[in-house]
């Protein structure tokens, strides 16, 4: 290597980006503030300040290189990965412009279904300059976007749009509208998503560009005259802002609806739209009213070009059927139905008077089945494998698809998910040992281990015992929906980096860490945010004696665990995430308890 590569490499590793995340998160919350009191011209001009800092620049640039998952995924340019010199580089070239490169499709499978979905990667250019657009865009956008939209949102989830539908029929039982929008990337009009970003031409001239790029298939350029391509950067904040605007549209019908017989409460107020990404529901004591909530958004849909799907819209009853439709429906994986139950069982409303039934969201049948086919490939593609393999492989995916159904009612779906996978296990072990008998086969591999019969794990004399996960041993956790308009750019960082370790799908060595960390990264001493990517490190490393202890590891972003693995074994060396003086050594001893946090 040069002594010019060399000095860049440095240099790059010497960034101070505490210093750039705190100058650009402060700029984000002015735009937040702005666009909450609608003081357009002041939040135009900091959006222009911010993707002119080089703070924000490097900050893009840092994401799409270090951070993102899709990191190392090449555009039509073929490159997929930048040295710190190349970096810095790509730092001062970030331009906005009209002149962008087509994106690379590629067709990825839909789960669980024979189709195939279209994900258009753009160059690695492409994507900085979309993330620090992104960065400039969605703070704005946050403080419009419509209370009851989650999909693609920081800070909220597919939990929290389930929580919602709980405590819109939690007290009664509704006629919902169960709906999906035909190919919403992929046929946005364009124009009507441009006039509504109204944004200012430099930024309206790159979108569109984007927009317009075209894409490459199998060494052929096909033009893009309508939707925002999935894969990009921007491209989920594009579909909300296309779809913002919704949720009003039904307030504004509901204001028409006329008292009921009472007089006493507006029909109005139950009426619910509860959107994530391009799936939503509508929910309402009255067909009728949910049968015109279905015109007016058919209608509204086609001034973005859009329509509604209709193999996948149905109109059903959360507590009884409704002509051939079943009682209750499936959304986000999850299935929602009431039951009629007696008054020992019974839900009952605020005064605590019985409602008569009862609402229960469990897994929905059709990712039961989607689960346990991936388990039983598993097992099938390790028929040669040893019993040590087989458990690595399928711990993931068990304690995975378990956490995110941990905060509803899923204790008899998970046993009877056991017990088909104890019959899988018992055939793949008896198909191993053809001469053995039964009683044989299972003394090998099932023990009694702390108290628990039946668990399939390795010898016990193995000094790393490994042992197989059961679904029904995850604990189920009380999910606490997000506060209403809630958003991470309002400053409230203690809240957002708390929400972090109880969300359902964190490990639970995460949220351990998060916890006792306090929502922060030692490296840098930055709280960790929504976007952020983080990773479990070892404090001592194993290769100089560190052991697997939560007094060992820590939780770091992903850029800070890469900058601190490559100066392991050089104490003196303290460059990377924050070039700041190193603390004294008093202070770190005290704070070393509280460094426990990790994202695996």
């Amino acid at each position: 290597m040069s002594n010019t590569s060399l000095k860049t490499t440095v240099e790059w590793h010497k960034i101070n980006w505490r210093k750039l995340e705190r100058r650009v998160y402060k700029l984000q919350k002015r735009i937040y503030r702005a666009s909450q009191r609608g003081d357009v011209k002041t939040f135009r001009r900091l959006q222009k300040t911010l993707m002119k800092s080089w703070s924000a620049r490097a900050l893009s640039v840092r994401r799409v290189t270090q951070d993102n998952r899709g990191k190392k995924t090449a555009g039509v340019d073929g490159i997929k990965t930048l040295t710190p010199k190349q970096r810095l580089t790509l730092i001062t070239e970030l331009k906005l412009g009209n002149k962008v490169c087509p994106t690379r499709r590629v067709w990825i499978p839909k789960p669980g279904t024979d189709e195939k979905r279209p994900l258009g990667i753009p160059t690695m250019k492409d994507r900085a300059l979309q993330a620090l657009v992104k960065l400039a865009l969605e703070p704005e956008w946050e403080a419009r976007f419509e209370p009851n939209s989650y999909g693609f949102r920081p800070g909220r989830s597919c939990h929290d749009a389930i929580e919602a539908i709980f405590n819109a029929i939690r007290y009664k039982s509704k006629y919902v509208l169960d709906a999906d929008i035909a190919k919403c990337f992929d046929r946005i009009d364009h124009e009507a998503l441009l006039k509504k970003l109204n944004t200012f031409p430099t930024i309206r001239r790159q979108i569109r560009a984007w927009l317009k790029a075209g894409v490459m298939d199998n060494k052929q350029l096909f033009p893009t005259s309508e939707g925002t391509p999935q894969g990009g950067v921007i491209s989920p904040l594009l579909a909300n802002i296309a779809l913002h605007g919704m949720e009003e549209r039904i307030k504004k019908f509901a204001e028409t609806i006329p008292t009921n017989y009472s007089g006493k409460k507006r029909k109005r107020e139950s009426l619910s739209l509860i959107r994530y990404a391009d799936d939503f529901v509508i929910l309402h004591e009255d067909i009728t009213v949910v049968q015109r909530c279905k015109e007016i958004i058919s209608e509204w849909l086609k001034g973005m070009g859009l329509e509604l799907k209709p193999s996948k819209t149905k109109l059903a009853h959360t507590l009884k059927q409704y002509e051939k439709e079943k009682p209750g429906f499936d959304f986000l994986g999850f299935n929602v139905r009431q039951f009629l139950v007696d008054k020992h069982h019974t839900g009952k409303n605020t005064v605590g008077k019985p409602l008569g039934f009862k609402t229960i969201i469990t897994p929905s049948k059709s990712k039961q089945k989607i689960h346990y086919d991936q388990i039983a490939s598993v097992i099938e593609n390790h028929r040669t494998a040893p019993q040590e393999a087989l458990i690595k492989n399928l711990n993931p995916i068990i304690l995975g698809w378990a956490n995110y159904y941990a905060t509803v009612i899923s204790h008899d779906i998970f046993s009877k998910i056991d017990h088909l996978l104890y019959q899988k296990l018992r055939a793949w072990s008896k198909r191993r040992h053809p001469k053995k008998g039964y009683k044989w086969v299972v003394k090998k591999y099932w023990h009694t281990i702390g108290g628990d019969n039946w668990v399939f794990a390795t010898k016990q004399e193995s000094k790393n015992l490994l042992r197989l996960l059961k679904h029904k041993a995850i604990p189920t956790n009380l999910y606490v929906k997000v506060k209403g308009e809630s958003s991470p750019y309002d400053g409230n960082l203690v809240y957002w980096s708390s929400r972090m370790g109880k969300n359902p799908e964190m490990p639970k060595k995460v949220a351990l860490l998060l916890k006792k960390q306090k929502g922060k990264c030692p490296h840098c001493n930055m709280f960790f945010r929504e976007n952020d990517v983080m990773e479990v490190d070892h404090r001592i490393p194993k290769s100089q004696g560190g052991k697997n202890s939560y007094e060992n590891w820590q939780l770091l972003h992903r850029h800070c665990h890469d900058t601190k693995t490559a100066t392991d074994g050089s104490p003196g060396n303290q460059s990377g995430c924050n070039s700041a003086k190193p603390k004294p050594t008093k202070r770190l001893e005290k704070s070393q308890d509280k460094w426990v946090m990790r994202y695996a």
